[in-house]
């Protein structure tokens, strides 16, 4: 996967932006980035609502905006497969859950909100950490357990974190980050700045009893708390109708409006979160149940396809694919042709390749990382050998 020689500094600068920022001046030239007619396309399917009324179906939209998405999405998607081989080489260890299939979630949901509000999300988390504003250096250094990452190589796949840029994470305990996006949520009403939090979790974390708990003082406090069910229909190897005896997810508030969204619709999921931050800062939590679907298996571990057949993966993808489904609508307005998509996408595979090759020369923590992020500082805390007599350390 990784280019043979080093990147030269120019490159490793570039790898230090968002990938919005290095996108070559001749392709975005090509591509009329710069295009901001508006555009308003229907979404795939209509939205199902409980408790609250349905956002249209026609969602205002720019070339600009279309080719963003395209590329954004092209790059998740390269990223991940390039992880996946990683992975399999033995230069990423330990858990390891990719997002491809799911692209449209992440694009979608940035595109209706800013910077100052809040996402907090499971272990599925390197594509949200990049649509946040992260850097495939950051990304491929901390899923090698290198310093430059974004967690300084001590938080892996399942622990990504920018909090310059709202995103707290990236957890590993099923369900345990909805509580603690309503925590987000009542600090951001305390401080009354008009910003919400997005909780993401999966369709196998819908029967946390602290979902509910959470969502039930959400109500009550009228907090701006988004709780977003990405439903890829499989908890880890075990299908949704079998664990759920109601598998609609928007519904299981009950007294909390919901909202059912085309999760491969990068639009759809822009509109429908356009319109949940809407609701919320006026009248307090929503659901939003993203349908979706992972391609790859829960983790690395798992093929996929113990439980699931290969035509149902391959159907999907045909049928439902939301790069795909991007690609045609930009050359059915004939924003750009199908070469310089493809260049893109080459491009893409490019700054993967330099970044992975970067993340590679990044060197190890050091030892003395391990109790950095750990204990305050200033109280002399002592580091002993294994017998407890030696003080191997004394931190600041």
């Amino acid at each position: 996967m990784a280019l043979a020689h080093v990147a030269s500094s120019t490159s490793r600068s570039n790898l230090l932006r968002p990938i919005s920022a290095i996108i070559s001046p001749n392709l975005r030239r090509q591509l009329s980035t710069d295009d901001t007619r508006t555009l308003t396309i229907e979404t795939s399917v209509p939205f199902t609502s409980h408790q609250c009324e349905s956002p249209s179906r026609s969602v205002d939209t720019t070339p600009s905006e279309l080719l963003s998405f395209f590329r954004d999405m092209a790059t998740m998607r390269r990223m991940e497969i390039a992880a996946d081989s990683l992975y399999k080489a033995k230069l990423i260890r330990g858990f390891c859950h990719l997002y491809d299939g799911q692209e449209a979630v992440a694009v979608g949901m940035e595109s209706a909100i800013t910077k100052k509000d809040s996402i907090i999300t499971a272990y599925r988390d390197h594509c949200t950490f990049l649509g946040r504003g992260g850097t495939l250096l950051q990304v491929f250094s901390e899923l090698m357990g290198r310093i430059d990452g974004c967690s300084k190589g001590k938080g892996g796949s399942m622990h990504f974190y920018k909090k310059d840029s709202g995103f707290y994470g990236g957890h590993g305990i099923v369900g345990a980050q909805v509580p603690l996006g309503c925590g987000l949520a009542f600090a951001q009403k305390y401080k009354k700045d008009g910003t919400v939090t997005f909780a993401l979790y999966g369709d196998g974390a819908a029967n946390q009893g602290q979902l509910f708990e959470a969502l039930n003082i959400s109500a009550l406090w009228d907090l701006p708390a988004i709780l977003v069910c990405e439903n890829n229909h499989y908890g880890m190897g075990t299908a949704e109708w079998r664990a759920a005896k109601s598998p609609a997810y928007y519904k299981r508030g009950d007294y909390v409006p919901g909202l059912k969204v085309d999760g491969m619709d990068a639009l759809a999921v822009k509109q429908a979160c356009k319109f949940a931050k809407e609701h919320a800062l006026k009248n307090g939590p929503i659901i939003l149940e993203m349908d979706t679907y992972r391609y790859h298996g829960h983790s690395m571990s798992d093929p996929g396809s113990t439980y699931r057949t290969r035509d149902e993966i391959s159907g999907v993808r045909q049928e439902r694919d939301p790069i795909e489904r991007v690609r045609k609508l930009i050359l059915s307005h004939d924003l750009a042709t199908e070469k310089e998509l493809k260049d893109t996408e080459k491009e893409v595979r490019k700054l993967v390749d330099d970044a992975i090759a970067q993340a590679k020369e990044s060197p190890m923590p050091e030892p003395h990382e391990l109790f950095s992020n750990v204990y305050a500082k200033g109280y002399g805390v002592e580091a002993f050998g294994a017998d407890r007599k030696e003080v191997r350390a004394v931190l600041p």
